[in-house]
């Protein structure tokens, strides 16, 4: 029996590709500075939470972290981007 992996999940439950899926586990991973919370860890968070919206991979990094799963420094956020049709 295969295992499956946690690129699976993520593509399953967001109804995304599983290369945007390993893409959003390892941007969730590079949220943190040092030590990166394995993709297993960041599947059973979003799981456990009940998780049915992709929220951004750092809003996920910053979940784990206040909620001790994760408890390690943050990079700072990724700058907000800004269609050009929506600046007036």
């Amino acid at each position: 029996m295969d295992k499956i992996k946690p690129s699976e999940i993520i593509a399953s439950r967001f109804g995304i590709s599983q290369e945007s899926a390993k893409f959003y586990l390892g941007r969730v991973q590079k949220s943190f500075k040092t030590e990166k919370p394995p993709h297993k860890l960041i599947v059973d968070f979003i799981e456990s939470q009940e998780i049915e919206i992709q929220l951004t991979p750092y809003e996920v990094a910053v979940m784990l972290n206040e909620n001790n799963v994760w408890p390690h420094p943050l990079n700072s956020p990724p700058p907000i981007i800004v269609d050009d049709e929506d600046v007036t």
